[in-house]
């Protein structure tokens, strides 16, 4: 999650702050859970850790503390951030909402841009550059999105500051959670203040005026919070855990944003073994011997099974056909007798009735 604005140099002084009240958190003792209940606290309220640091989850030093941002971040969330979000979908209709959202992912474009150049990826940053002139005149400014439509063929990829660190071998540090701010680490905290200040500092007005400033920061937020709820929902609903679940899901998408820009060798590597075993099985049997694929059109369907009998005898597509007007007894003969032998268990019984 980027931060936006001056609530940059307050995240950093909050985390400057936090340090030491992460490590004394994580020496207090939690109180025991009320009966019933299983969780995290419970066990290390129940467990001897006098004497003992409590532990933390890998990646997250400060456990403590982020947890109590956390519970701070959902109290403030239910009480006002989510029932405000919701007022913003009832009043601003969906397309304008999209419209909003277009506009500023559209202004960002040119950040996309350069960290695709910082990671080397010409063709990709080629795209970006032709996605962001498309919208900008043929989609109205950004409002509409007309790069991804089948004419341009230039969907939106995220691309940030904190993926490029890591593209270069810059880890994420430690985890960390604010309220009003989110998750992050301490490799996208900073990197993301970073590219906040950008478009500010690169090229100046309008983006470095209050009157753009606060009405990004408030309604991509607002539209962030609409598009997230049914997610955040479906993810914490059945959680043990939400604070760890959430963590989890998070750790794990900035690994696989920062795994995808090293990703242009495997996703060739994968579309070829997927295209080749489709296209080699179906020609090996056939070429080889056609008893692979009549084995299983044969049971389904009499006409899947007469090109198996053409090639070995050239009569023998007329058999089929006047086996299933007979009894049962008769078409399992059949086949074991061969041809012959339909015509003489047959014969029999028509001869002798006359006689």
């Amino acid at each position: 999650m980027q931060v936006r604005g001056g609530s940059s140099v307050l995240a950093v002084a909050i985390v400057l702050m936090a340090t030491p009240m992460a490590a004394a958190a994580q020496e207090t003792v939690v109180a025991p859970a009320p009966v019933g209940t299983y969780t995290r606290a419970a066990v290390r309220a129940e467990a001897p850790t006098a004497g003992v640091r409590a532990h933390h989850a890998k990646g997250d030093p400060l456990e403590g503390f982020n947890r109590k941002m956390y519970a701070i971040n959902q109290v403030f969330d239910r009480v006002f951030f989510r029932p405000v979000a919701m007022v913003y979908k009832a009043v601003v209709p969906n397309f304008a909402r999209k419209g909003i959202r277009h506009f500023f992912s559209n202004v960002g474009e040119p950040l996309v841009f350069a960290n695709d150049l910082l990671q080397l990826k010409p063709k990709r940053a080629v795209k970006t550059l032709g996605r962001f002139v498309v919208n900008s005149t043929v989609g109205v400014g950004g409002l509409l999105d007309v790069a991804k439509t089948k004419d341009f063929r230039l969907p939106h990829r995220d691309n940030s500051l904190g993926d490029t660190l890591g593209h270069y071998g810059i880890g994420p540090g430690p985890y960390l959670f604010l309220p009003f701010l989110g998750p992050s680490t301490f490799r996208d905290l900073p990197a993301g203040a970073a590219e906040a200040q950008a478009l500010p500092v690169v090229v100046g007005s309008p983006f470095d005026r209050a009157e753009f400033r606060i009405p990004q920061a408030v309604l991509t937020g607002l539209d962030l919070r609409v598009e997230s709820d049914a997610p955040l929902k479906a993810l914490t609903a059945s959680a043990i855990d939400p604070y760890a679940t959430l963590r989890s899901s998070y750790l794990q998408d900035r690994a696989g944003r920062v795994a995808a820009t090293h990703g242009a060798r495997g996703g060739g590597a994968m579309s070829d073994p997927l295209a080749d075993p489709l296209a080699d099985p179906l020609a090996d049997p056939m070429g080889g011997s056609g008893s692979a694929t009549p084995a299983i059109a044969a049971p389904g369907t009499d006409p899947l099974a007469d090109p198996l009998a053409d090639p070995a005898v050239a009569g023998a597509a007329e058999t089929p056909t006047p086996e299933p007007a007979p009894t049962a007894g008769d078409p399992l003969a059949d086949p074991a007798a061969g041809s012959a032998g339909s015509d003489t268990g047959a014969s029999p019984k028509r001869t002798a009735s006359p006689q």
